[in-house]
């Protein structure tokens, strides 16, 4: 589908190196490990429900090999009015667990560009990069690309109550309710984890030993997804009054409806997440817990 990834521009640019095989996502993911095979660095654009498709071909052609190809995941998170056949939002538990897989989900437009070219950069093993379908947030785009350090996020604000750990098209309006958090006296940090695997562990044992209460943030299903990477990252620490909440999608099929309605219909929209986080923040019982919402 290249008018739907967006490939049909470079396609018109650089025939001679795009390759639509149509909808045929297994055959698309083993071509692309042949050509890795062959020293190239195959770039495969799918939207991310139906990379479903290719599951083996992703684990034993790919993975297992330890071949060097670039996943972009279109659509990741949920897209509206396609409906619930087309919504992104199972990729992260799916590729998640095949072993040498590193996932990436960048906050806009300009570090979608830098993880690609990291993605490129990246010579151990197979890359996947999800984002969300339509326009980006509307950054000035820079010339230069930027290799990112893999597995490391940042912290974009810094607070003192609550850290919201966010990824992906969820870090902005994350920074947007922890300014409606603000007018509330609530000071939340937001920290863009940028990487669900590796995650950034050094990052986490600095946000736990300075926070109590921390949200993760997720356009995913809550099981197996980002909230659950953190978890498992910080289950071997003995870390004390510590009190997680996991926001995210909850276990059942989203139906039709604009992104933006969905959005606050799931309170993942700005409102909808400092919502979440006040309550978490002002009504959770103190003691050591952990927490899901739906």
């Amino acid at each position: 589908m290249p008018d739907g990834t967006g490939l049909d521009l470079l396609q018109k640019e650089i025939p001679e190196r795009f390759f639509d095989v149509g909808i045929a996502e297994q055959h698309a993911v083993t071509f692309a490990a042949g050509l890795a095979t062959q020293g190239y660095i195959p770039i495969v654009a799918i939207y991310s429900t139906f990379l479903q498709r290719a599951y083996d071909q992703i684990v034993h052609d790919v993975a297992l090999q330890h071949l060097h190809v670039v996943f972009c995941l279109d659509r990741g998170g949920l897209v509206g009015a396609d409906g619930p056949t087309h919504h992104g939002v199972l990729d992260i538990a799916y590729l998640r667990c095949i072993q040498d897989m590193v996932i990436m989900a960048p906050k806009d437009e300009n570090e979608l560009r830098d993880l690609l070219y990291t993605g490129m950069q990246y010579k151990k093993g197979p890359v996947a990069i999800r984002y969300p379908r339509g326009n980006g947030v509307g950054v000035t785009l820079k010339k230069d690309f930027d290799q990112i350090e893999i597995g490391k996020g940042e912290i974009l604000r810094e607070g003192q109550d609550v850290a919201l750990l966010a990824i992906g098209n969820m870090v902005y309006p994350s920074i947007k309710a922890a300014e409606l958090l603000a007018t509330d006296g609530i000071s939340a940090e937001v920290v863009n984890m940028r990487f669900i695997k590796p995650i950034d562990a050094a990052l986490l044992d600095n946000i736990c030993k300075r926070f109590s209460y921390i949200l993760t943030i997720e356009d995913h299903v809550l099981h197996g997804g980002f909230g659950s990477a953190v978890l498992e990252c910080i289950a071997e620490k003995n870390y004390k009054q510590l009190h997680i909440k996991l926001h995210g999608l909850p276990d059942e099929f989203i139906e039709h409806g604009t992104p933006a309605e969905l959005y606050s219909i799931l309170k993942l929209d700005p409102p909808g997440i400092a919502s979440v986080a006040k309550n978490f923040f002002r009504h959770t019982i103190k003691h050591h817990t952990i927490e899901t919402i739906a």
